[in-house]
């Protein structure tokens, strides 16, 4: 994008934001803590996240083509290859499109299908991911043992942090302060929507400076007997949290996405073209969280 003189406010915007849409569309190691946590089935975490990442993506789509339209100097048309024709051009694109897309398709399907369960889904996409990384002669023991090495340090860190998280948790509860919180939350103005609007503010906070992980573990606990309590719908309160999470990775100053794309990025990238670039995306995040939570029956959540 640099190359062709796209907007570098406009480019670190749109990796970013593209890069953290998987916090929300399924497979989503989220929804997984999230389904964990309130004791909702994995699958029906999935199923109801699928419209609004869709949605999400629509308006991501919406807003760069708008920008586009309105800014054509700063995200022009990219020169088509003359040495390539166009139907060369669309089989290469299908031939690395379609089986990662199958994949993923394949997997989804038999979680929403009650054909597997996640975990076992999870191991149907393990053997999918090895066989499609040999056909395109990129597999090897190297990489498998790196990959298998990364997700022991990744559940190693979950359950070190759910081991402080029951920790603190056991020490909260018998103080009573789960008691003191439940008082007064559901005595907010507005009961529900009161409820769920301080909510909603609080993740959103706590995730310009927290890890998911631990919001997850640590202050969803706090607030789940709270939401059933008033008759809140569990699946559309996750949701909700779910997608006020994803907006914490572009947050600054600790959003994931911003530091991951300095480490990559050239010089010519500052952190301030960052920071600029996701404001707009952000914002975006917020409309689609606010139509989740005025219109839960449009998503199929009420």
């Amino acid at each position: 994008m640099l190359k062709y003189q796209y907007s570098k406010q406009l480019a670190c915007g749109t990796i970013c934001a593209s890069g953290t849409l998987g916090q929300i569309i399924p497979p989503s190691i989220i929804l997984i803590l999230l389904g964990d946590v309130l004791g909702i089935p994995v699958g029906d975490l999935f199923e109801a996240a699928v419209l609004p990442g869709l949605i999400l993506v629509g308006s991501y789509i919406a807003y760069i083509l708008i920008y586009a339209h309105f800014n054509p100097k700063l995200a022009g048309a990219m020169e088509r290859q003359q040495d390539q024709d166009r139907m060369s051009e669309v089989i290469d694109a299908l031939k690395a499109i379609i089986p990662p897309l199958a994949l993923i398709i394949i997997v989804l399907g038999s979680i929403f299908a009650g054909i597997a369960t996640p975990t076992e889904s999870a191991v149907l996409g393990g053997v999918g991911a090895i066989f499609l990384a040999s056909v395109y002669g990129q597999f090897s023991l190297k990489l498998m043992f790196e990959s298998a090495t990364e997700t022991v340090k990744v559940t190693a860190m979950v359950f070190g942090i759910l081991i402080g998280a029951t920790a603190f948790s056991m020490a909260f509860t018998y103080t009573g302060g789960d008691y003191l919180v439940e008082e007064w939350l559901t005595a907010l103005p507005g009961e529900k929507w009161g409820f769920l609007i301080l909510t909603m503010l609080v993740v959103l906070l706590l995730g310009f400076f927290i890890d998911f992980v631990e919001i997850c573990f640590i202050i969803v606990p706090i607030l789940a007997p709270v939401a059933e309590l008033i008759g809140i719908n569990m699946v559309w309160f996750a949701i909700l949290i779910a997608m006020n999470l994803q907006t914490s990775f572009l947050t600054p100053p600790f959003g994931f996405s911003l530091f991951y794309l300095k480490g990559v990025a050239t010089e010519r990238i500052r952190t301030s073209h960052i920071y600029r670039g996701v404001l707009p995306f952000i914002a975006i995040q917020i409309v689609v969280l606010l139509s989740i939570l005025v219109y839960p029956g449009f998503y199929g959540l009420s």
